[in-house]
């Protein structure tokens, strides 16, 4: 029998708008499958930091009636990730140092998902301010992947990631400033897609003045990441068409670019992740398109601005912390924070100009294409605390560059990129597949990853725990 959890994203809007079913059933479903699975389970998921049953209930009644033209996601269930303020709700921003912080202001992207009539039920797990590649915090349980719970459901939207794929939420918030989005969806088996630089609002706080974060949808397929992308997305007059009216686009025949070559560092790629980048090119040839190897777009010399530039916003998230305060960071956190804080001024400026110029140059190389292929992830989702060192910082650091050598790429050229749960390895763990586009064209993204799945599709795919 079809349960309301097997339903997608966009088929429960749609039995909102047909009055089959209210707001507030939905809520509760799944708020009672996040009591069994994750929040009163022995064995939690690790998807939830807050779960907000009541003010998500009171909220579901209240948008009993669905006003016309209104969003196809209104009246949905979904959730924000940690580091995002929610206003009247606890941020904990991954950190022990917030645990108890319950802000006054909402993030313009917690405004948006709220104006378009979604239920948030709750605070997704996150690392210590969004900055590793796996999901262990002080303030919550490891977040798992639910095809394995041995393994980490990846970083820093872990939570969301873990969430979605058992289940939790249809579809969820993250954010995503080197991968942060599409390693959980690839550990997950999930959609994930970080949009273009600007896209979405990083207001009020925009605490990234570099550019490379960014809010994006976490879903089980292609078109509830586009209708999720809609609600997100700041307005754009240039824009005739919705994200979702997107994935319905004729395609012809696209040029795509593949690099197998790791971006970040050198490192062995996982036989099972280099199966899943010939599969996809064969399905995208299969598909009409021509692929085309080129070599990789961003020189090694790009490797160390990218790092000064994540050391100084980690020496930002913390630079307000009192003395005592400092002394509840994790060792990870304290050791980029203390390599940001070396960097001068304008030892910053030029790396981020740097990094302008690194990206111009990659943007160049790549213009012909309308997609590029890579693997997501350089190895299946690690073991818990398998990359995780303590005594180590730098290793902890170099570890998490071993399993995502490609994805910070296109936060540095602010490309779009999804990553598509196109295969499994054995044990049934999953393994993604990421495509890029040119800034501004997620509408060929979309278009080209719901092509893709049709022909391969994924959705009915669930995890032992479904």
């Amino acid at each position: 029998m079809t349960e309301l959890h097997d339903l997608t994203a966009l088929e429960q809007g749609e039995l909102i708008r047909r009055c089959e079913v209210s707001p507030a059933e939905l809520a509760e479903h799944y708020l009672a499958r996040i009591a069994r699975l994750d929040a009163e389970a022995a064995e939690p998921l690790g998807a939830f930091i807050t779960v907000t049953a009541e003010q998500a209930v009171a909220r579901a009644h209240q948008l009993a009636i669905r006003p016309p033209g209104a969003s196809p996601l209104w009246g949905v269930p979904t959730a924000i990730k940690d580091l995002n303020q929610t206003a009247g709700i606890r941020t904990t921003f991954g950190s022990a140092v917030y645990a108890d912080f319950v802000p006054t202001i909402s993030d313009h992207v917690v405004e948006a998902i709220e104006a378009a009539g979604m239920v948030s039920l709750g605070k997704t797990n996150t690392p210590e301010f969004g900055s590793p590649c796996y999901t262990e915090p002080d303030v919550a349980p490891p977040a798992v992947t639910p095809w394995d719970r041995r393994r980490t459901a990846g970083g820093s939207s872990g939570g969301a990631g873990a969430a979605v794929a058992a289940g939790l939420v249809p579809l969820a918030q993250g954010s995503d400033g080197g991968g942060s989005i599409r390693i959980p969806a690839s550990a997950c088996g999930l959609v994930g897609l970080k949009p273009t630089r600007g896209r979405i609002s990083g207001g009020p706080v925009y605490g990234d003045p570099v550019g490379l974060a960014t809010a994006g949808p976490i879903a089980r397929t292609v078109r509830d990441a586009a209708a999720f992308l809609d609600v997100m997305a700041l307005p754009d007059p240039s824009r005739s068409e919705t994200f979702l009216d997107a994935c319905d686009r004729p395609l012809g025949q696209l040029r795509i670019a593949r690099f197998l070559d790791p971006v970040i560092t050198q490192t062995a790629v996982d036989p099972e992740c280099v199966a899943a980048y010939e599969r996809a090119s064969r399905l995208l040839e299969d598909l009409g398109h021509v692929v085309e190897d080129v070599p990789k777009p961003l020189p090694a010399e790009a490797v160390a601005t990218f790092e000064t530039c994540w050391a100084v916003l980690t020496a930002l998230s913390v630079t307000r912390l009192a003395p005592e305060q400092r002394r509840l960071i994790r060792p990870l956190t304290r050791w980029l924070a203390e390599w940001g804080e070396q960097i001068s001024g304008p030892e910053f400026g030029l790396a981020i100009g740097a990094m302008r110029r690194f990206a111009a140059g990659a943007l160049d190389a790549l213009q012909p294409y309308d997609a590029v292929l890579t693997p997501t992830l350089a190895g299946l989702p690690p073991l818990v605390g398998a990359m995780r060192d303590d005594a180590d910082p730098r290793a902890d650091f170099e570890a998490q560059k071993r399993l995502t050598p490609w994805t910070s790429a296109w936060n540095v050229t602010g490309m779009p990129a999804i990553s598509l749960p196109l295969h499994h390895a054995a044990g049934d763990v999953p393994v993604g597949v990421m495509l890029a586009a040119r800034p501004g064209e997620e509408q060929t993204l979309l278009a080209l990853s719901a092509q893709i799945e049709a022909a391969a599709p994924w959705a009915d795919r669930h995890p032992p725990l479904w």
